[in-house]
């Protein structure tokens, strides 16, 4: 790294600096791809995060407007280049990609690209993402300009630092996961202990009161004010914990990261696919945004635990006027007519009153052998 200018250097302590500010991993992922696009002077730069199913649980690019990205589609598969990169866990530096015996072409609406260097990151033996960048920015009078091996050896430190900064990140999900179990867990007890106690007192204090309305009605009227103090007290004690079991992570990230995370961790822990798209949305109103995270999770839990389903897709896009939250299946449907006949609900009550309470409205469409859909919609200005 002698021959390098000191300029280089500083680019280089730059990247590790930045990517060790960050513990969310989507901006750790974010801070490394534009990390190596610009130390190594490409025009484009992309991570993926391999999940359990041949896909990328996340995949990064920077030097692609969001227009550009959208019109590309889903999220790739894991083949070609981008498979020999995580399966053979070796440096890919490529003159052209496209002449490539392993090259499967663009979609439509894909940039073209031509010299191409991708590295897989590695925690130990594990492979847990990878990086790679298109086209070399330098001039070009013969038509080429490949990515060197000096280029290689920089993306190579990059991408161990990168490890780290990925393995940290997961770490912090973990913590901050069990962190939040912990707390339910905490509050539900405590919330038991509260409630219990005040139901208790109402209890002996109707009964007091029921006693005494014959022979002492002025006392059993003294009762019946202490029944009504207990409820009221009992009341509050539920609304405080409502207000401090509001998910943390909705504070913290907002609506679409927390689904987002939720959703990985889904798809992490089932055999269904389960993936999460957004576009558009912005901040709503605190029980707006908690009211559709509550119905995301009861919905998804009925896809992964009742439907049988192997895809599970939820998106949250915004409308003119609303914004559309949608939770859909291929799994094995219902009749919604039987259930609500054979006093079954699968949360679909719960459901609606959460969106009627935020001034929403819930619609479920579902048939035996078609999969289902539950969407949710709430106005926005």
């Amino acid at each position: 790294m002698s021959h390098r200018p000191p300029s280089g250097l500083a680019a280089v302590s730059a990247a590790l600096l930045a990517m060790s500010r960050h513990l969310e991993m989507r901006d750790v992922l974010k801070t490394i791809v534009a990390s190596a696009r610009e130390l190594l002077d490409a025009e484009y730069a992309a991570l993926g995060v391999p999940d359990d199913h041949g896909g990328f649980a996340q995949f990064v690019v920077d030097g692609v407007s969001d227009e550009q990205w959208k019109a590309i589609g889903p999220l790739p598969r894991q083949h070609g280049i981008l498979a020999a990169m995580l399966q053979e866990a070796k440096p890919q530096r490529l003159a052209d990609v496209r002449e490539d015996p392993r090259f499967e072409g663009w979609p439509d609406a894909h940039p073209d690209m031509s010299d191409f260097l991708g590295l897989p990151i590695q925690d130990g033996d594990e492979t847990i993402g990878a990086l790679f960048l298109a086209n070399k920015r330098c001039p070009r009078p013969t038509g080429g300009c490949d990515f060197t091996e000096e280029d290689e050896e920089l993306l190579g430190i990059l991408a161990q630092h990168a490890a780290i900064a990925l393995t940290n990140a997961r770490l912090y999900e973990r913590s901050r996961e069990l962190t939040i179990s912990e707390e339910r867990s905490r509050l539900a007890h405590e919330l038991h202990d509260a409630v219990s106690q005040k139901l208790f007192s109402l209890r002996l204090t109707a009964q007091a009161a029921a006693a005494l309305v014959d022979r002492d009605p002025v006392r059993a009227k003294g009762e019946l004010q202490q029944v009504a103090d207990l409820a009221g007290e009992a009341v509050d004690e539920l609304r405080a914990a409502v207000v401090e079991l509001r998910p943390a992570a909705l504070d913290e990230d907002g609506l679409v990261a927390t689904l987002r995370t939720q959703i990985q961790v889904l798809d992490r822990a089932h055999s269904a696919r389960v993936t999460f798209e957004s576009a558009g949305v912005r901040a709503l109103p605190a029980a707006q945004e908690e009211a559709m995270l509550r119905v995301a999770q009861e919905a998804l839990h009925n896809a992964l635990r009742h439907s049988g389903a192997g895809q599970v897709t939820v998106t949250l896009t915004r409308r003119t006027t609303a914004t559309v939250l949608r939770i859909t299946d291929d799994g094995g449907g219902f009749d919604t007519h039987a259930v609500r006949r054979a006093g079954r609900h699968l949360g679909l009550v719960s459901m609606r009153h959460r969106a009627g309470g935020v001034g929403g409205r819930l619609t479920v469409a579902s048939e035996p052998g078609e999969g289902t859909t539950v969407q949710m919609e709430v106005p926005c200005d």
